[in-house]
């Protein structure tokens, strides 16, 4: 009896102990996921994307059991329909993958030229920066295969699950949001019937800001893609109609050029930044020149006081020639498939930088010629999501079909816009060749430190690794909040080496600067939208752009 009863004592004191167990358990988990953060912030997980509905979207598909890569499918997918003028399953993307173990890999579905193009493309490359419009301009769409290779990869939540909320929003419709409505004007051509068709009410008139759209036929194509996987866009019914569609515009793609294509997956490029490591994608895409102009940066060991008085004037001096020395690198970013990354390589590294810094002077500035800038085009457009999951998994992907509304060719039954990224080798190169990624300014980057993880990227073709290179400096050396480093006015250097100055850019300092020898020119708009998502203490603080009217989403 006695031994009877000590069992039972030591039963109910090991259930006791596990009892315990289990609500310290509950309350580490807790404490890791509940901190006291500031308002605004949040302890778990968040998405930046250029609309809140779109970050929303994302973030719904995080609180689900989602991977980061799943909420940022889900997020691209929805603004595809909020800035169809930016972005698209007609385009291609880049990913830079963090995963919970802190390994880094970037997936690469950028476009590729056709199998058959027009022979002297690049003779017909415009010589100043306009809107290129025209089938010969389209590249081999990669967005789908991009968005298949992330998913397996890392998705946790079945393929068509990430598909569902666009397919409502396109087929249900919704009222043409702000950004959208200023882009929708420049299709308003006889040249783009079918693009100004989709944009057009009852009455044949261009529809406006606030006027409900629908994607009717896009939300049949991405339902096919949803259920049937992304072998349908590339080898099945949407890739016949497609290619139907592009022919019939005068374009050059065949059934051949999709069911070739192959997104690639690579390492990603480390480079030390003070506490951080800096994860970018290697060329064809601008990381090379985001390091460059951040290795340059550092060595002048910039603090908040670098922003008073003539330490002000001097700081933008040497960003605006940093800028200047990456412009005159633009030509040596290729697709390592077509030339040699032992050079690109050496572009990020500390000796290069100090080379550089070598040849700044602080009293003065040169021709284009001194920092090897060739004639090339500007560019514009793009898109970018970032990413932080509560498992520490993070992604930075930023999407393109390359200028507004990319080729204008618009595929009637697929729903689908599609790029204009050929356009992207004038003034780069002197031939292509079938296969071949055009070279990219897109650089989603994600830093990482022992206390901090920060995700981040930007838009606006040229003006990306102006945009990003701005937004770190101000936060990570200046010591700017987040939000305040990202809306923080910026400078940019045009490629025909002319410095241009956002909107409340401090008066004191353009003038300072051009009495250094800068040529100054005014700018009408400027196109860089820096999304952000940073973890810092149990903490997260996301911030989207003002610029296109973002705002971020997370729990």
């Amino acid at each position: 009896m006695a031994r009877s009863k000590a069992r039972v004592y030591t039963c109910c004191a090991l259930m006791l102990l596990c009892v315990v167990a289990v609500i310290v358990c509950i309350a580490v988990v807790v404490r890791r996921k509940n901190p006291k953060c500031p308002e605004g912030t949040y302890s778990t997980a968040a998405v930046a994307a250029d609309s809140g509905r779109c970050s929303r979207i994302g973030r719904d598909i995080l609180q689900q059991g989602g991977s980061a890569v799943d909420g940022a499918i889900a997020a691209l997918l929805c603004t595809s329909l909020m800035n169809p003028q930016s972005m698209g399953i007609g385009g291609g993307s880049i990913f830079t993958v963090m995963d919970s173990s802190g390994k880094v890999t970037v997936i690469n579905s950028r476009e590729t030229v056709p199998g058959n193009f027009t022979p002297d493309l690049l003779k017909s490359c415009p010589k100043t920066f306009q809107l290129v419009a025209g089938s010969q301009w389209i590249g081999v769409p990669g967005e789908i295969r991009g968005y298949e290779q992330a998913h397996r990869l890392y998705g946790k939540l079945p393929w068509a699950t990430l598909f569902q909320p666009s397919i409502q929003l396109a087929r249900e419709g919704f009222p043409i949001p702000p950004v959208q409505g200023r882009y929708i004007r420049h299709i308003d051509t006889n040249q783009t019937q079918p693009l100004r068709k989709l944009f057009t009410d009852e009455k044949g008139n261009l529809l406006q800001t606030g006027d409900t759209v629908k994607f009717e036929k896009l939300a049949d194509t991405l339902e096919m893609i949803a259920k049937h996987g992304a072998d349908i866009f590339y080898t099945g019914k949407i890739a016949e109609d497609l290619i139907r569609d592009i022919q019939e515009a005068g374009g050059t793609l065949t059934a051949q050029d999709l069911a070739a294509y192959r997104a690639t997956v690579t390492d990603a490029w480390a480079v030390p930044l003070g506490e951080y490591q800096m994860y970018i994608p290697p060329p064809p895409a601008g990381g090379i020149l985001l390091s460059l102009i951040l290795n340059v940066m550092k060595g002048y060991n910039l603090t908040p006081a670098s922003l008073k008085g003539e330490q002000k004037t001097l700081a933008y001096h040497h960003l605006v020639e940093a800028f200047k020395f990456a412009n005159g690198l633009k030509k040596h970013i290729r697709d390592p498939r077509f030339s040699s990354e032992e050079m690109a390589k050496k572009f990020t590294e500390d000796s290069f930088a100090k080379h550089i810094r070598s040849l700044i002077s602080s009293s003065e500035t040169h021709d284009p010629q001194y920092y090897n800038i060739t004639p090339y085009l500007d560019s514009m457009g793009t898109t970018h999501v970032s990413v932080l999951a509560d498992d520490g998994s993070a992604v930075s992907v930023t999407s393109t079909i390359n200028h507004i509304f990319g080729s204008k060719v618009f595929s009637p039954s697929t729903g689908i816009i599609l790029n204009n990224e050929l356009s992207d080798f004038c003034g780069r190169v002197d031939n292509i060749f079938p296969g071949e990624q055009p070279p990219s300014s897109m650089a989603p980057a994600v830093l990482k430190s022992q206390s901090r993880t920060l995700v981040i990227g930007s838009t606006g073709g040229g003006m990306i690794t102006t945009g990003i290179s701005s937004a770190l400096i101000n936060h990570l050396w200046f010591g700017k909040s987040l939000k305040e480093a990202i809306a923080a006015p910026v400078v940019y250097v045009d490629s025909q080496n002319a410095v241009k100055f956002e909107g409340g850019f401090d008066k004191n300092v353009i003038e300072a600067l051009k009495a250094l020898g800068h040529k100054h020119e005014n700018a009408t708009h400027f196109y860089n939208v820096v999304n952000a998502v940073e973890r810092e203490d149990g903490c997260i603080c996301a911030v989207s752009d003002a610029r296109k009217l973002g705002e971020a989403a997370g729990y």
